[in-house]
């Protein structure tokens, strides 16, 4: 008899197969997309803080993020084509840490050979009006960078139901490429987003957790005198 009632199509419900996807979820799967964008654009917006990590491609060049975000600042890691760098900011003060390479060893002139070797290893506030100041504040802001996620090109569909880790979401695809998934899980922050045109995956987690945050000691300090710029960092439009 439990063959015959387990045949056909009636075998995945029998054995608990196949069933309804949003069971025991934040019923968010079942709205629609443009609820689902708004209620994970509200989710995200309400948490003070988050990790933000993973890989932008820009202008042919690949960045590797890992950041921690908060309202009123963040620290991480930058790398790209084997030079590594840290930024802190901490409200509008913006420090960046890397070492003697990062600033090109400062050439072939002794005195910009040991102006580099001073930097190294040390942190060096950017003034707001350099151009790195700009580039690189982007990636710790945590407001600009979560308004970049919510931008899928062409016309948003709600697609399939898939996992970040373990968590179960519900995916938002762009017609013209790109796709975030939304936790179905608790609060429906944003999990994942897919860029458009293989420009790269970001995960986002840890939010609500919040982290110490606050400016280096003074002795760990010092002023670079010029411009920054030796490394082009991807924009948050980007």
């Amino acid at each position: 008899m439990l063959a015959t009632l387990c045949a056909g199509t009636v075998l995945s419900g029998c054995l608990g197969f196949g069933g309804d996807p949003d069971a025991g979820t934040n019923g968010v799967g079942k709205l629609p997309a443009p609820t689902i964008e708004q209620q994970a654009r509200t989710a995200a917006s309400g948490a003070h803080a988050l990790r933000l990590a993973g890989t932008v491609v820009s202008d042919g060049r690949s960045y590797r993020l890992d950041m921690r975000l908060r309202d009123n600042g963040g620290v991480g890691e930058v790398s790209t084509q084997g030079s590594t760098f840290q930024l802190l900011r901490v409200g509008d003060d913006l420090y960046l840490k890397a070492s003697a390479e990062f600033y090109g060893d400062g050439g072939d002139d002794k005195d910009s050979q040991a102006a580099a070797a001073k930097l190294n290893g040390k942190y060096v506030k950017v003034p707001p009006g350099d151009p790195a100041y700009r580039q690189f504040s982007g990636l710790t802001d945590k407001k600009v960078l979560l308004a970049g996620l919510f931008v899928l090109d062409g016309t948003v569909t709600v697609g399939a139901h898939r996992k970040v880790d373990s968590t179960k979401t519900i995916a938002l695809d762009g017609s013209q490429g790109g796709s975030l998934d939304v936790s179905l899980k608790g609060a429906p922050y944003p999990l994942r987003y897919v860029r458009a045109g293989g420009a790269g995956t970001l995960t986002l987690s840890d939010w609500g957790q919040d982290f110490s945050l606050a400016a280096p000691a003074g002795s760990d300090v010092v002023d670079y005198g010029r411009t920054v710029g030796a490394t082009p960092a991807p924009t948050a439009s980007q």
